[in-house]
């Protein structure tokens, strides 16, 4: 009997991720714009931002007597460049795409559906799983897709310095981003049940965690209260994470030309470059080397999972006239 009812959960899991997935493909739109929120920061950066970014490295080559003029340390830096904002935009999609994903668990809340499974079979329990796995799946793929497109461009301008240790890393790194992305956003919009609001949240949100994470820019650069502030958003180790490995081999392979040109500098001016990157992630005063950043997204994400737990009805919560009978029990007054 245990065996036959843990088999109905599984097919129950498996039908309504289904159904997730196929009221997210089915419209075309959404899909769409999906997709496109990477690509256009993207293409942003290559066209407008890029540039900018090199102006915070000629002060600190001209500052040791070296200069752009040098292909070979040209190239280094342009590598260093994109790496650093490309992984920082992978950071940010793993949370602004899973927030996007949200919508279809509000429209179900907004347009009813929700009393459909109410009055259904259906536990909540795996309901509120199947949201988590489909927006998980979306979310991975669309990031992976992005980061693809990130390999291809740095190979493209023979820019991919990544070792395979690195490569595995970082689908690693994604991985985990993923799952934290997805927890953070999936709780803040199990309190949302209007599609207007979310919208309004997206807009708002979507601006503001490419700075609170620093995919846009160093943290150092920000106001101090602002640095605390972001000290406590867990895309930020996600960030940092992905930067790791992004630019971890580029920066070794840079660190040899630089000390072959200036031996007795190389390693003072390979120190500002990465500082001026903020390379090196920052925590009310104290360095927060990879491995405690890797700590700290882990207790962040198992905080996050606990308030999922408390607050998961919220999820699934039917809106309306009929919300005293939800998956079949009667509310207590």
């Amino acid at each position: 009997m245990a065996a036959k009812i843990k088999t109905n959960y599984l097919e129950q899991l498996g039908s309504l991720t289904k159904r997730h997935l196929l009221v997210f493909i089915n419209s075309r739109m959404r899909v769409f714009f999906t997709l496109m929120v990477p690509f256009i920061i993207f293409v942003i950066y290559i066209f407008f931002l890029r540039d900018l970014e090199l102006m915070t490295i000629d002060p600190v080559l001209a500052e040791y007597g070296l200069s752009m003029e040098d292909e070979q340390l040209k190239h280094y830096v342009y590598t260093l460049i994109d790496s650093w904002m490309l992984s920082g935009i992978v950071a940010m999609c793993t949370i602004t795409v899973s927030l996007q994903i949200n919508n279809i668990t509000v429209s179900d809340k907004e347009n009813g559906i929700n009393r459909d499974f109410a009055s259904s079979p259906v536990s909540s329990n795996v309901l509120i799983f199947s949201y988590f796995l489909a927006n998980f799946i979306i979310t991975f793929v669309v990031c992976l897709v992005f980061l693809v497109a990130c390999f291809i461009y740095l190979a493209v301008l023979g820019e991919l310095i990544m070792t395979f240790t690195s490569i595995i890393t970082m689908l690693g790194v994604l991985i985990f981003a993923t799952i934290n992305g997805v927890l953070f956003t999936v709780f803040i919009c199990s309190f949302i049940s209007r599609d207007s609001t979310m919208a309004s949240i997206i807009t708002i949100f979507s601006t503001a965690i490419g700075f609170l994470i620093g995919a846009y820019m160093p943290l150092f650069m920000m106001p101090e209260a602002v640095q605390y502030v972001c000290g406590f958003v867990p895309g930020t180790y996600s960030c940092a994470l992905f930067r790791y490995a992004f630019m971890g081999d580029a920066i070794n392979e840079m660190t040899e030309y630089v000390i072959s040109v200036d031996a007795a500098n190389g390693q003072a001016i390979m120190a500002q470059l990465t500082d001026s990157f903020g390379y090196n992630l920052n925590f009310f005063g104290y360095i927060v080397t990879p491995g405690y950043q890797a700590l700290a997204l882990v207790l962040f994400t198992i905080l996050l999972l606990v308030l999922n737990i408390l607050f998961g009805r919220k999820l699934t919560a039917v809106v309306g006239g009929m919300a005293k009978k939800v998956f079949g029990r009667k509310k207590k007054d």
